[in-house]
C-alpha cells in the first residue's frame, strides 16, 4: 500500500467517523429541548410579555367601548389595531422556537454527516470535475449545517440585549395600560349605578382615563417596535450574517497544489530562457 493511499483511507476514516459522531452522538443532545434551554426559556419569556401586552390593549380597547359618546373611539380603534402587529411578533416566536429544534436537526444529522461523507468521495474520484464539485459542496454542507445550528440561539442572545434595556419601559406600558382600563371600568360602572348618566366629577374622571391611555398608545406603539425588532429585523439581521459568512468561507477559491506544482517549471524554463 502506498503512502498516499494510506493517507486517503485514514482522512477517509477519519471523516467517516466524524460523521458517525455527528449521527449517533452529537445529533441527539444537540437537538434536545435540555440543550436548549436557555434559548427556549428567553423565547417563553418574550412570548409572556407579548401575551401580557396583547390582553392589556385588548382590555383597554374594550373598556373605552363601554365611554358614552365617541369621543374615544380612534383611541380604541387604534388599541385594537395593535393587536395584529402583536399576533406578528407571537407567530415570529413561535417560529424561532420551533426552528432552533429543527435546525440542529437537519444539522448533526443531514448537512454535516453527508457533507463529510462528500469528502470521502472526493478522496477517491477521479477526474478534475467531480472533484472539485465533491469538494465545492462537501465544504458547502458541512459550513452549512454549523451556521444553521447557530443562527437561531446566536439571534436569541442578541435579541436579549435589546430586551433588557427596554424590559422596564415595556413592564411599565402594561401597568399603566392596566390601571387606566380599571379607573375607566370604575367610572363608567359608577356613572350606571347612578342612573343619572355620566356626571360632572365622573366625566372629568373618566376624561382623565382616556387622557392617560393616549399615552399608552404610545408606550404600545414603542412595545410593538421593540417586540418587531428583537423577534423579526433581528433575526433576519442574522441569519444574513450567517449566509454572508457561508458565502465567504465558501466562496474563497483554494489553489491547487498540482497545478502550482506544474506552474513552478514553466516559470523557471521561462526565466532561464530570459538569461
Amino acid at each position: 500500500m502506498s503512502g498516499i493511499n494510506r493517507n486517503k483511507i485514514i482522512r477517509a476514516v477519519m471523516a467517516g467517523l466524524l460523521a458517525a459522531i455527528s449521527f449517533f452522538v452529537v445529533a441527539k443532545p444537540l437537538t434536545s429541548t435540555e440543550f436548549h434551554r436557555e434559548t427556549i426559556a428567553s423565547l417563553d419569556a418574550k412570548k409572556e410579555t407579548v401575551m401580557e401586552l396583547t390582553a392589556a390593549s385588548t382590555a383597554a380597547s374594550a373598556a373605552i367601548t363601554l365611554i358614552p359618546g365617541d369621543t374615544a373611539t380612534p383611541i380604541a380603534n387604534k388599541i385594537a389595531d395593535l393587536s395584529g402587529w402583536f399576533l406578528i411578533v407571537l407567530c415570529a416566536i413561535y417560529l424561532e422556537k420551533y426552528l432552533v429544534i429543527i435546525t440542529g436537526y437537519a444539522s448533526w444529522y443531514f448537512l454535516v454527516p453527508i457533507g463529510l461523507g462528500l469528502f470521502v468521495l472526493w478522496l477517491f474520484a477521479k477526474g478534475e470535475t467531480a472533484k472539485r464539485i465533491l469538494a465545492q459542496w462537501s465544504v458547502k454542507l458541512v459550513v452549512l449545517g454549523l451556521a444553521l445550528s447557530l443562527v437561531i440561539p446566536a439571534s436569541v442572545k442578541a435579541s436579549a440585549v435589546i430586551e433588557d434595556t427596554y424590559r422596564e419601559s415595556i413592564q411599565q406600558t402594561i401597568d399603566s395600560a392596566t390601571q387606566a382600563t380599571e379607573q375607566i371600568e370604575t367610572q363608567t360602572e359608577s356613572s350606571n349605578k347612578t342612573g343619572l348618566g355620566i356626571l360632572s366629577g365622573l366625566q372629568q374622571g373618566v376624561n382623565k382615563a382616556v387622557s392617560g391611555l393616549e399615552n399608552v398608545v404610545n408606550n404600545f406603539m414603542e412595545a410593538i417596535a421593540v417586540m418587531i425588532v428583537t423577534s423579526c429585523v433581528i433575526p433576519v439581521v442574522v441569519l444574513l450574517f450567517f449566509a454572508w459568512i457561508v458565502k465567504t468561507i465558501v466562496g474563497v477559491r483554494i489553489p491547487i497544489p498540482q497545478r502550482l506544482m506544474q506552474s513552478i517549471p514553466e516559470k523557471a524554463t521561462a526565466n532561464s530562457e530570459n538569461l
